[in-house]
């Protein structure tokens, strides 16, 4: 990276984008970018330094040394081609990632199809109660940083890894953490038996003298780590492993007894509802007892974490109806979400959910059906198409059919306005509004909470 001193990126407000060119602003480079619209994260970009362009134009290009990509973007984009003709390196983010942990000592990404951002915020609240003084890249927000990226010493360097494309094969960090592995990003993987070798390929990067974090629980992890040579260490509950939750409890929220590698750590009390945090908690316990952490940090760091933005977040209410917003797009995480907010509320759950990506709806459209059994009430808006074409010939209506077989009341709506005034409508005094999905749909709880 010491080759590069102007560097520019196309999709610099996407998450993951925006925290790596703060990166190289805080090294003192210079940074350009483009982005389709802007955003709260182009607006912090341009306060740092960073020279931001609305709209993907060739004139964008100042001669930079290097362009960095998101694969959200085709490669027909026409900066990306003006990189091209001109013979300007061009890096996918992932790859551009991969480069950037090599300056830093030790390095920990959080892997798994779903989980991974609350994990990462999880031990990002222990190892701020450290000395280490990290990196942290997060694929969401969070108040304790600030936002998504915090600038540290070059020793520990904390990331989430998404299998999208395979793009976690460009990492060779020290811990390495599979939360779980289920059917997704089906537009690019060919079923589950190939998203399961990638899983192995990300673990087999680790090196010998690494560690592999994984989850004992998960039958999709069960016996395919065999010929991973690093050190291995298993986090679960049901069955024995290397980190582990004893006593478990909710009242609503979880607490347990957390044991590594046969000895009492402490007690947790989680902030944060739900069997799928009990687990994500785990992984993180084990993370940071590997890298050093003190017992009472891992309890603190635990105990005090509340959530990161978007992730089952407490939006407000109307007329004593509470709204929460979650970033879920995934039938599991549908299903656990709502399970879990069956056990904190005596009223009933609404939920309007946002399709993220077409080929994940046509792909996991039964399974979807099969998630919402817990509500009360389904709306469903447009399909967040993201980076993709409707070549699925699917749309939010197919989904309402499948619910609507199950029995479970479902309608769709048409615009956020007219699916908030449904949900103002059908919800009563101490019920529940979910919104639901990956994209904008949260925009749905701000109208409803200002009304």
């Amino acid at each position: 990276m010491r080759d590069y001193k102007n560097i520019h990126f196309i999709g610099i407000g996407g998450i993951s984008m925006s925290a790596l060119a703060q990166i190289l602003l805080s090294k003192g480079l210079k940074v350009s970018g483009s982005d389709i619209n802007k955003s709260h994260m182009t607006d912090l970009l341009e306060k740092k330094g960073a020279k931001i362009y609305i709209g993907h134009n060739v004139d964008n290009l100042k001669n930079p040394d290097l362009v960095v990509y998101t694969s959200a973007i085709s490669y027909d984009n026409q900066e990306y081609q003006k990189a091209l003709s001109l013979n300007i390196p061009v890096l996918e983010r992932g790859r551009f990632l991969g480069s950037i942990m090599k300056d830093y000592n030790k390095t920990t990404a959080i892997s798994g199809t779903h989980g991974k951002t609350t994990t990462t915020g999880m031990l990002s609240s222990i190892m701020l109660k450290t000395d280490i003084n990290p990196t942290i890249l997060l694929g969401g927000e969070y108040h304790e940083i600030k936002g998504n990226v915090k600038i540290g010493r070059n020793d520990y360097f904390l990331t989430e890894a998404c299998e999208y494309k395979k793009n976690f094969l460009n990492f060779e960090p020290y811990i390495g953490t599979i939360l779980n592995i289920e059917e997704d990003h089906l537009d690019f993987f060919k079923d589950l038996d190939e998203i399961k070798k990638t899983f192995v390929e990300f673990a087999q990067k680790i090196p010998s003298y690494g560690f592999l974090v994984y989850n004992r629980d998960d039958p999709n992890q069960e016996n395919i780590f065999d010929d991973v040579l690093c050190n291995k260490k298993s986090f679960g509950v049901y069955k024995d492993s290397y980190c582990s939750a004893k006593e478990l409890k909710f009242d609503p929220y979880p607490s347990y007894k957390l044991v590594i590698d046969g000895e009492n750590i402490c007690h947790i009390n989680l902030k944060v509802p739900g069997m799928h945090n009990v687990y994500n908690s785990l992984a993180a316990a084990t993370c940071a007892y590997l890298s050093g952490a003190a017992n009472c940090t891992i309890k603190k760091g635990l105990d005090s974490f509340s959530g990161t933005k978007r992730r089952f977040e407490y939006k407000g209410t109307y007329k004593n109806i509470i709204v929460i917003d979650d970033y879920a797009h995934h039938p599991t995480e549908i299903k656990a979400t709502l399970e879990t907010v069956s056990k904190l509320t005596e009223g009933k759950i609404h939920v309007v959910f946002q399709p993220h990506t077409f080929s994940r709806t046509a792909a996991l459209l039964d399974k979807f059906s099969e998630s919402f059994d817990a509500a009360e009430n389904v709306v469903l808006v447009d399909i967040y198409a993201a980076r993709e074409r409707n070549t699925y010939n699917i749309s939010s209506n197919d989904l309402v059919e499948k619910l609507k077989e199950r029995n479970i009341k479902a309608v769709y709506k048409d615009s956020f306005q007219s699916a908030a005034e449904f949900l103002k409508e059908k919800a009563s005094s101490k019920d529940i509004i979910l919104t639901m999905g990956a994209g904008d749909v949260y925009k749905i709880g701000d109208i409803i909470t200002k009304s």
